[in-house]
Order: structure tokens, then sequence, then C-alpha cells
């Protein structure tokens, strides 16, 4: 079977990791380059870093600081956020990256994940998937989540997936910051329509949390921020846990 992973997350917001709840008032959380090395060296199975303001000005800033991680941190890390053609994705797996995560550009140009799949391997394109529930429907939303769109999450897991993503990152809006609990009967859904990995995203706040996505909502792997950032949980003491209640993971 399969490991089980913990993924801190890193929203970057010039140049700081930030944190805020439901995608709004965000806080400073420290220097992104000295949380990655205490994360990898906590027990941390990947990274995530997203830019969540990105433009083409901060591109460089993004490479700048994919440089400094490569340099400091062992473990795999994802970048994303303002990604949206075959060049910005060589620069950034060029500069050190293991993966890239695109969410907006996917949506809006389909076909680019077809392309970044053929030209790099599925293996290190991830799709961010950002959704909220709306009259009973999960909506995906664009932009950090400013823009509701049409597409059904379920809809568009499917089609990404057979565009050649090789992994999903869902975040449920409605959980994110909240410290309630994953989105677990939309992520076991999204596990049993979809055949590639799902990271889950949004709504961490107990040790308990992670082991409920495991085992109720079927996630692959659990991302989180702020108990991380703020040490409110050690990733390490999350891993003896999840031990213990037979989830394998690496220790």
């Amino acid at each position: 079977m399969l490991t089980k992973r913990i993924i801190p997350c890193l929203d970057i917001k010039n140049g700081r990791t930030v944190k805020g709840i439901n995608f709004i008032n965000l806080r400073d959380a420290g220097d992104p380059v000295a949380l990655a090395k205490v994360y990898a060296e906590n027990g941390a199975d990947e990274l995530v870093f997203l830019d969540i303001s990105a433009t083409e000005e901060r591109r460089k800033t993004l490479i700048n600081l994919v440089l400094r991680v490569a340099e400091q941190v062992n473990i795999p890390f994802t970048v994303g956020g303002g990604i949206s053609s075959v060049n910005d994705v060589a620069t950034l797996l060029q500069s050190g990256a293991d993966k890239v995560s695109i969410n907006s550009s996917a949506v809006k140009n389909p076909q680019l994940i077809n392309e970044l799949s053929a030209k790099f391997g599925n293996q290190c394109i991830v799709v961010a998937i950002d959704a909220k529930q709306l009259n009973g429907r999960w909506k995906v939303h664009l932009v950090g989540g400013k823009l509701p769109t049409e597409l059904d999450l379920f809809d568009w897991a499917k089609e990404v997936e057979k565009r050649g993503a090789g992994e999903i990152l869902f975040t449920s809006m409605d959980h994110d910051g909240t410290k309630n609990g994953f989105a677990n009967k939309a992520l076991a859904r999204l596990s049993s329509e979809v055949n590639i990995p799902i990271i889950a995203s949004g709504g961490a706040g107990t040790i308990q949390h992670f082991i409920d996505t495991f085992t109720l909502g079927k996630a692959d792997a659990a991302l989180a921020a702020s108990v991380f950032h703020f040490k409110e949980i050690e990733i390490n003491t999350v891993k003896r846990e999840l031990q213990k209640q037979n989830i394998p993971v690496r220790i």
C-alpha cells in the first residue's frame, strides 16, 4: 500500500508566507525558506508553494524562491501561481521544483494540461481545484477563489485526469482556514471517480482531522498550513498518530 503523505503548504505573497481564512484576512507566517527547512527536518513528505498573487512581474521573485528552496531542502516540492505556459514550467523545473501546480490557467486553456503532460510527464503536473458549495453543488472557482465558474468539481476532476494531470490538489473553500476538518464526503467521491492521487486541502485543525481525511475521505495526501506555521501541530506527531491507526506513513 502506498504511504499517505503530509504536505505543508506555504502561500506566498510578496516573498513572505501568509495565511488566511476562507481565502481572505491574510496574516504573515514567516520566511518561506526557513519554514520549508524546518518542515523537511520534521518529517514532511513534500512541500507546496503557491504564489497567491502571482503576476508576470513577480515571476522572477518566484524563481528566486525556487532556487533558494532547492538549495536548502531535500524533499520534493511543488510550485504554483501564475503558471500559464510550457516555458513557465520549464523554467521552474530547471530552477529546482519537482512539480508544478496549475489552476486558473488550466480552466481557461484545458489543452495546457495535455501539453505539459506530454512535454514533462504527468508525474510533475498537479492540477489545483478550488471549489465551494453553491446550492448543493461543488463549483470550481478561479483567481484565488475570487471568480466563480459553472464548472462542476467532479466533472472537471475527471477531465483533468483524462488530459494528463498526475495529481489533483482539491481545496474546499468552505473549509479553508476553519480548522473544522476536511471536506471528506467530497474527497471520498473524488477518490472513487478518478484514478490519480487526491491531495486534501482546507480545514486541518486537529490530528483527528488528518486521520479522518485518510480513512473517511480516502485522500492520498493531506495538505495543511496554519496548524504547522503557528506550531499548533507538529508533523512528526501527526505521523506517529497515523501510524498508531495503521495508516501507512513514512516516519
